[in-house]
């Protein structure tokens, strides 16, 4: 008889995550027991002992022989499963239990003397169990049922798995109590349930849907670690703190600044462009959450690239760019000419600012420039990011960050946001994590989602690093607040990327000269129905009794009363250069000063002295016989122990790099297999023949107290390079 074991069942099964993960809870199976079992180790009642009483994984594996041999040998719940388990049933489907478990009518004796977890009854296990795979349910697909679409366009139809029916329940079941005093699944529902030790489905349904469901959702059961798996599935059901009175406050002012802002420009430059934020103004307090929360645990700097909408919004409100300087440019005052040559600079250059949080902390804040909007940016901000860790020492990566704001369109459609996500866990250029908050228009410039993505969501893509990601209604700003501080604490838990996807709308088109209407007329006619979020969020304040209608209205008038201030400034500012500079760091060089051409030449003796350096290895380090031959001629050409100094390019650049070096520059070369070199010449690294440890001469140069930074990279023809350009954006700095 052919042999299988819980492993080959479990890979052929697709619940192994929604049902085996409790069973091992129950039944005490763990990897360790991950093996064979002999028959006589087994005792077995086949036909008595139903699905739930497995107890080992022996019992399961001589439970599959016997029902390979003959099905009718064992109980008519494992023929159900095992039958499922063959054909491949999708999880979907397969966490229905077969019928007959738990039935008070069985036929089978034995089926009332379970006795597995403090004396429940087979009726009682069989709900604990279905109570369990109809929770895990909600904590995968919950975010199908959740309020999202702040325009209400979205229709779904309910999962079959979050059906109470798909589990032999009814509505006539709601009132149905679960015991769960002594239930060894009671660690894994303690969250949501409580610790009450007793709860009805009812009660059940309406806290899974409260957590899951609402106005904030989540997609998180894919991440590859059970440890941070658990430790984000503590914080989402657990009972969230309500913001204080002051709290909220805040996030109002910081709403209508955002708001204000659209409509003064609107009002005083109708025929502008200026892509603006309008639909989406809950960014602005999310941004600002993201930043403060950082602040408080840990975070220094923050490096943000982001497209063209709201970026006026964000350099205002966020970087507190002089609103005088921004109103007097789209007046068209201002030296536009010098910087850079670019009638909309306004909409692309970046700037930078050092901001004090709420807590009082200072965190400093750069904006990189983005003529091109498709996401360009991403791999400078994480090149940026990692140089500034290295300059900075954060070897932990927990004191500067990365934040990228994407289009839903340009998140789904561009290949540069994949090849970003897959340097997150490579060690040459991890960042310890990014931030990203999609701002989701639910449109790409005038092409609907079901023609400009094959998937669900346009933040399918960050599975593929097991990233969280939040999905959350624009118009509930607290919510918005409440992922944004989610993420911040992820980020600085694990060290690794988390999603906010921040469905909004855009209220205008493209850009405010654009008519939506010829394309999305329903959309658009939805939107004008709609009222803003600073109106929505303002009168939820007030039935709460935050603040008065009167304190409301004050507050608007002093926004307005200060930008109509800075409106009649904005004539007569002097433009400032450095408005407009990405960087306003001491030491930071000119184009004039970069351009000039230096002596590079080096003395003889040092290069000799570089030579003997880089073409030594130790004597214990098994090189490859032609590589020891090579290392050992160029160091005997080195040493004078030839009659001519032939260099080739090889050569040539890696005693290039080692002058460098000695001269206290750092070095960082990285791409698709540059240790060695695409055409076997360069061997800056080499690779013992017998244990495969590496070794690199460049780094063994005892003067030197610079580093040689070396990394091959996925095969990356756009981002790899984008990294290294924004690394070396830092390094201007340092130099």
């Amino acid at each position: 008889m052919k042999a299988i074991n819980l492993k080959t069942i479990l890979s052929k099964s697709k619940i192994k995550n929604c049902f085996f993960s409790n069973l091992n809870k129950t039944n005490g199976f763990s990897k360790s027991k991950l093996r064979f079992y002999s028959n006589n180790e087994v005792p077995l009642s086949k036909l008595s002992e139903s699905f739930i009483t497995g107890t080992n994984i022996g019992y399961v594996e001589e439970m599959y022989r016997s029902w390979k041999n003959d099905k009718s040998s064992v109980h008519k719940t494992w023929d159900v499963y095992f039958t499922n388990v063959d054909n491949g049933v999708q999880a979907g489907d397969i966490v229905t239990l077969p019928p007959s478990i738990g039935s008070t009518g069985s036929k089978h004796a034995g089926d009332e003397k379970l006795n597995l977890t403090g004396g429940q009854s087979n009726q009682e296990v069989s709900d604990i169990l279905k109570l369990s795979l109809l929770i895990r349910a909600y904590q995968v697909r919950g975010h199908l049922l959740a309020d999202l679409d702040p325009l209400k366009l979205t229709k779904r139809e309910i999962p079959p798995e979050l059906k109470i029916e798909t589990y032999g329940w009814n509505q006539n079941d709601l009132e149905k109590v679960f015991h769960l005093d002594n239930i060894s699944q009671k660690s894994m529902l303690s969250n949501l349930l409580n610790n009450s030790g007793k709860i009805t489905l009812r009660e059940v349904l309406e806290k899974l849907k409260n957590t899951y469901c609402g106005t904030l959702a989540f997609e998180y059961m894919h991440i590859p670690s059970r440890e941070e798996c658990n430790w984000l599935r503590d914080i989402i059901e657990s009972p969230h703190k309500e913001y204080t009175n002051d709290e909220k406050i805040k996030i109002l002012d910081r709403l209508m600044w955002a708001e204000l802002f659209e409509k003064f420009l609107a009002k005083k430059w109708s025929t502008s462009k200026r892509f603006g934020l309008d639909g989406a103004e809950s960014m602005i307090p999310g941004m600002k959450a993201i930043i403060d929360h950082a602040s408080d645990l840990g975070v220094e700097d923050i490096v943000v690239g982001m497209p063209h909408r709201g970026r006026l919004n964000v350099i205002s409100t966020v970087f507190r760019k002089p609103l005088e300087a921004i109103f007097c440019e789209f007046s068209g005052g201002g030296k536009k000419d010098d910087v850079l040559g670019s009638g909309d600079v306004k909409y692309h250059l970046g700037t930078s600012h050092l901001r004090k949080t709420s807590s009082g902390k200072d965190i400093y804040l750069s904006l990189l420039s983005n003529p091109s909007h498709l996401e360009a940016v991403n791999p400078l901000v994480l090149g940026k990011v990692r140089a500034r860790q290295l300059y900075k020492g954060d070897h932990t990566r927990k004191k500067c960050m990365g934040l990228l704001l994407h289009g839903d369109a340009a998140f789904a459609g561009q290949g540069v946001v994949y090849e970003c996500f897959d340097f997150s866990e490579l060690r040459g250029f991890t960042t310890g994590g990014t931030i990203h908050l999609v701002v989701n228009n639910q449109i790409g410039f005038t092409t609907d989602p079901k023609d400009s993505r094959s998937s669900e969501y346009c933040t399918a893509v960050a599975k593929t690093v097991g990233a969280p990601i939040f999905h959350v209604n624009g118009d509930d700003t607290e919510a918005v607040v409440r992922a944004a501080q989610m993420a911040v604490k992820w980020r600085q838990h694990t060290g690794r990327d988390v999603v906010i996807d921040l469905i909004v709308y855009r209220r205008f088109g493209h850009n405010e000269m654009d008519l939506p209407d010829f394309t999305q007329p329903l959309m658009y006619e939805a939107i004008r129905k709609h009222v803003s979020t600073l109106h929505l969020y303002s009168q939820k304040l007030i039935q709460q009794g935050v603040l008065s209608e009167e304190k409301f209205n004050e507050m608007s008038k002093q926004v307005n009363s200060f930008m109509e201030n800075a409106y009649h400034s904005s004539s007569s500012y002097v433009f400032n250069q450095s408005d407009w500079l990405s960087s306003k760091w001491k030491g930071f060089k000119g184009p004039q000063q970069t351009a000039r051409i230096k002596n590079t030449g080096v003395n003889i003796e040092i290069l000799k002295k570089v030579g003997i350096s880089i073409n030594e290895v130790p004597d214990s380090f098994v090189m490859h016989p032609n590589l020891r031959k090579m290392f050992e001629k160029r160091k005997h050409m080195f040493l004078g122990e030839t009659k001519n100094m032939n260099l080739d390019w090889a050569t040539a650049e890696l005693l290039a790099y080692g002058t460098l070096l000695l001269e206290g520059n750092t070095v960082r070369i990285a791409g698709q297999d540059v240790e060695r070199g695409t055409f076997s010449h360069r061997h800056a690294v080499v690779t013992d023949q017998k244990n495969g440890s590496k070794y690199i001469p460049l780094r063994r140069m005892g003067e030197s107290k610079a580093e040689f930074l070396i990394y091959n990279s996925n095969l990356s023809e756009f981002a790899v390079l984008g990294f290294e350009t924004g690394f070396s954006l830092e390094i201007q700095i340092h130099l």
